[in-house]
């Protein structure tokens, strides 16, 4: 199943607030809202999906322990960025002392900040151009590094801030370059 865009704008545009209570009220439907307001309904991952999701997020959550330098979110984490969209990738991560400058009622609901680094993993159903532009949004929004990974294809579209997109195939590892020192991911899971 795709995503499904639902707009009110005409009947009611939705406050921050009531988009975060709308979330609360139906803890089973991940909701995300783009750059215009309407009210996107993800479709759940399947199970080869979520197995490789949670992977992929462990590996990030074991080198932030090591080094101490952030803050890591799966992908239930909701995050209001600049342009107003409320966008959940499935791996983000921010500077310490980006998330130590919030507030704790802006950390207990969506932080208003966009990551310094996310991750979007191609699930079958996702739409690679929907999905590209999301990664394009998180770099205009202030994204300094963003990997889509794209099981089907053997792809892996590199974003950075003022480049062009890179795009490897089949890469056997990922480097977290000056944005995550010294972490690297190694893809061999994800292409089995």
């Amino acid at each position: 199943m795709t995503a499904i865009t639902l707009n009110f704008n005409n009947i009611i545009k939705l406050t921050d607030d009531q988009f975060y209570q709308l979330c609360r009220d139906n803890p089973d439907i991940k909701f995300e809202r783009n750059a215009s307001g309407e009210i996107v309904i993800m479709s759940p991952t399947g199970g080869e999906t979520g197995r490789r999701n949670a992977k992929l997020t462990a590996r990030f959550v074991l080198w932030n322990e090591q080094t101490q330098l952030g803050e890591v979110f799966d992908s239930s984490t909701c995050f209001k960025l600049p342009n107003g969209a409320d966008r959940s990738p499935d791996v983000a991560w921010i500077k310490q002392d980006r998330w130590n400058a919030l507030t704790l009622e802006q950390r207990e609901k969506f932080p208003p900040i966009a990551p310094d680094f996310v991750l979007e993993l191609m699930s079958p159903s996702d739409s690679l151009k929907a999905t590209q532009q999301k990664m394009q949004e998180y770099i205009d929004s202030g994204v300094k590094l963003g990997w889509l990974i794209d099981r089907k294809t053997g792809c892996v579209e590199i974003y950075r801030q003022g480049k062009p997109v890179e795009v490897l195939e089949f890469p056997g590892s990922l480097s977290g370059e000056d944005i995550l020192p010294g972490f690297v991911l190694n893809l061999q899971s994800v292409w089995e």
